[in-house]
């Protein structure tokens, strides 16, 4: 019968003589842990997430995970000026892993029991773990942008593009790129990751608003994905007419100029023509620069002091179809 992807007897030898029991089993349990993730489909940023978690816990109680009481739990809970969410994430990160240690079938409670003489019990349960009971659990401060403020921040990011396009230096071109970004996250509510992947391919038409032409709809391919399942996609509807007025501009000015052309290589360029990104940017570093240049902006004036550490609004509903009236945005 063969054994589950995070057995014991995968990542540790029994017939081995141990020089330094405590870390070598506690290492490979985080080693049979990951295989497990793995085979259930997780994403590897959810493992190493997780895997952090639990080496901060063992640092902070200096015990191994079969010497883990519910003291060391509550402790620990208590000295760490935490929000809700993330209470609710560090111990579910560490229910998860005793849940594996205590688990027959990958054997470590009898390895455990066999190499030090204690096994690992779960210490997290009902009467010591945050409940989750608001469906909202962020910060009261936090609030989406009023349109106000949107038309500050974009005035703030077409003002940069116009000063890199005035200077004798380069740099027009992340700027606006950086707008570009800044505009679409806002307009269609997205997520960093959801903006970095999108193709010119996933804007389309919308029959009840046709004056918007190809940018009506939004199809959002790489939404966040749940329990090890695959991104989930979802379509959004443009409220905004500007912006897609600045993705038409985007696309147009997709490609290098000719000086640029020159030094790109041909198998680059013939693969961007299949594959027409909607920034022309690597996407992992795009994923990191998102949040920096939406940071920028609003510390440049867009936006009041008391209202500097307002994120973009990412989960707005989206109930109509045709773009809201009154005044417009972007400029």
């Amino acid at each position: 019968m063969a054994k589950p992807a995070g057995s014991a007897g995968l990542v540790l030898v029994e017939s081995a003589a141990l020089l330094h029991p405590g870390e070598a089993i506690f290492e490979a349990m985080l080693d049979g842990w990951r295989r497990q993730h793995a085979a259930r489909r997780l994403s590897p940023t959810i493992t190493s997430q997780r895997q952090r978690t639990v080496r901060r816990f063992a640092e902070f109680t200096g015990a191994w995970p079969w010497q883990w009481r519910a003291e060391h739990l509550d402790a620990w809970v208590a000295k760490g000026r935490w929000a809700h969410s993330t209470v609710r994430s560090y111990q579910g990160s560490i229910a998860v892993f005793l849940d594996y240690l205590c688990d027959p079938r990958y054997g470590w409670a009898q390895v455990c029991q066999r190499e030090v003489g204690e096994i690992p019990v779960q210490i997290c349960d009902t009467t010591n773990r945050a409940v989750h009971v608001a469906d909202y659990e962020g910060r009261p401060e936090r609030r989406p942008l009023t349109r106000t403020e949107l038309q500050a921040l974009f005035d703030v990011a077409d003002q940069a593009v116009a000063d890199a396009a005035r200077s004798a230096r380069k740099g027009w071109l992340p700027a606006f790129r950086d707008a570009t970004l800044i505009k679409v996250i806002y307009a269609w509510g997205l997520r960093r990751t959801e903006a970095a992947m999108l193709d010119v391919s996933d804007f389309t038409h919308n029959p009840a608003a046709k004056e918007l032409g190809r940018f009506g709809t939004l199809d959002v391919r790489f939404g966040k994905a749940m329990r090890g399942s695959p991104p989930r996609r979802r379509a959004v509807a443009s409220v905004m007419p500007c912006v897609g007025r600045s993705c038409r501009r985007a696309v147009r000015r997709r490609d290098p100029p000719p000086p640029r052309r020159r030094f790109a290589r041909a198998r680059h360029v013939a693969h961007r023509a299949r594959h027409p990104h909607l920034v022309a940017t690597d996407r992992r570093a795009l994923q990191r620069l998102a949040p920096r240049r939406g940071a920028s902006h609003r510390a440049l004036g867009a936006l009041p002091a008391p209202q500097l550490h307002l994120p973009p609004h990412r989960r707005r509903r989206r109930s109509a179809v045709r773009p809201a009236p009154g005044g417009t945005l972007c400029g």
